[in-house]
């Protein structure tokens, strides 16, 4: 009897032991990821399936795709959803991905980026019954304005003007007289932050230059890095990329260089001293919305969404110990932008 106690006893240690390890699992990047929270985390809610497909960029670019993925995990431990994330390598992936989502019954299909605008349209139009959120285009804008799709589109001019604001002030006070921006490829939410900056940046100190240059990349490094380096060596006293996962390259230019430099989308101060700020956009928040909208069965299809410096959807990341003294006069500027008293911040580079 004390034979067969001590056996049932090491066989319901084995059975915890392997239920600890599987609850500790890791998702794969590219694969389905159908766990959940515990119960106990899980509020009550319908039971909804979720992907979530990346841009070119993909999970590593510390920014746009990451904060995506962020509010998908956040949407998976606290409304206990299922997802799966697919990670996209090149721009022929994006039909494919988007297809196999909807194939395969999820509830929403969540595309990270402008880049995949086509995509999105062409798929949403295949797959009526299934409903889309796509970030940075406009549900408005698509040429067919598919009635299952929802455009998350960002004032990232706004973010923008009050990064180049800090930067002004910043290069006004260290006799640097020019201020940079590496882009990606030219494409509209990286110009709308581009042409803010430049403007913020002239508003804070009227002499200031500024250098632009765009990478056509979004994930090589060393592109934006050495464009970055050649910004510096004209002039550039500050930095801001806007590139993603290949911007970080110009942030490391700056560091290299002992220059500032100013971060995008995600809050990239975790990076060192040298990032003066970040110019931020909760792409996190407007995933997990998504998410708990369609849950709720409030998702609105045919719309589009709109962040804003007045939402708290868009801003600026923790400012260095280098810009703390301007603290002060960039939130002046913020709350003018959200009182509707600042208006008039161009989002089209060389125009308004």
């Amino acid at each position: 009897m004390l034979a067969v106690s001590r056996r049932l006893a090491l066989l319901a240690l084995v059975a915890m032991a392997l239920f600890g390890i599987a609850a500790c699992g890791d998702d794969d990047d590219s694969s389905s990821s159908s766990g959940s929270a515990t119960t106990q985390e899980q509020p009550a809610g319908k039971k909804i399936k979720v992907g979530l497909v990346t841009d070119i960029g993909g999970l590593n670019d510390r920014s746009f795709n990451a904060l995506a993925n962020k509010g998908l995990q956040q949407g998976k431990s606290e409304l206990g959803v299922d997802v799966r994330v697919i990670t996209s390598k090149s721009n022929a992936d994006y039909v494919p991905n988007l297809s196999t989502l909807a194939q395969q019954k999820y509830d929403l299909v969540i595309g990270v980026g402008f880049l995949m605008a086509e995509a999105t349209e062409t798929v949403a139009n295949k797959f009526p019954n299934t409903k889309f959120a796509i970030i940075d285009v406009s549900q408005q804008g698509m040429k067919t304005k598919p009635k299952n799709v929802q455009g998350l589109l960002f004032k990232e001019n706004e973010a923008g003007y009050l990064a180049g604001y800090l930067a002004g002030l910043y290069a006004k006070d260290n006799n640097i007289n020019t201020v940079s921006t590496v882009g990606g490829q030219k494409i509209p939410p990286v110009d709308h932050y581009i042409a803010g900056f430049q403007a913020g940046a002239k508003a804070a100190n009227s002499s200031i230059k500024t250098l632009n240059g765009y990478s056509q990349d979004f994930v090589d490094q060393a592109k934006c890095k050495e464009l970055a380096l050649s910004q510096i060596a004209r002039g550039s006293g500050v930095v801001f990329q806007v590139a993603g996962q290949c911007g970080l390259g110009a942030l490391d230019a700056a560091k290299q260089e002992g220059k500032q430099g100013i971060g995008v989308d995600a809050d990239q101060a975790y990076l060192g001293s040298h990032v003066l700020t970040s110019a931020t956009k909760k792409v996190d928040v407007a995933v997990f919305d998504s998410i708990k909208d369609a849950q709720a069965d409030q998702f609105k299809a045919g719309t589009d969404r709109i962040f804003d410096v007045k939402t708290d959807g868009v801003g600026i990341g923790k400012i260095s110990s280098a810009g703390a003294k301007y603290q002060a006069d960039v939130d002046k500027i913020k709350a003018q932008i959200a009182s509707g008293e600042l208006t008039d911040i161009p989002d089209t580079v060389g125009g308004k």
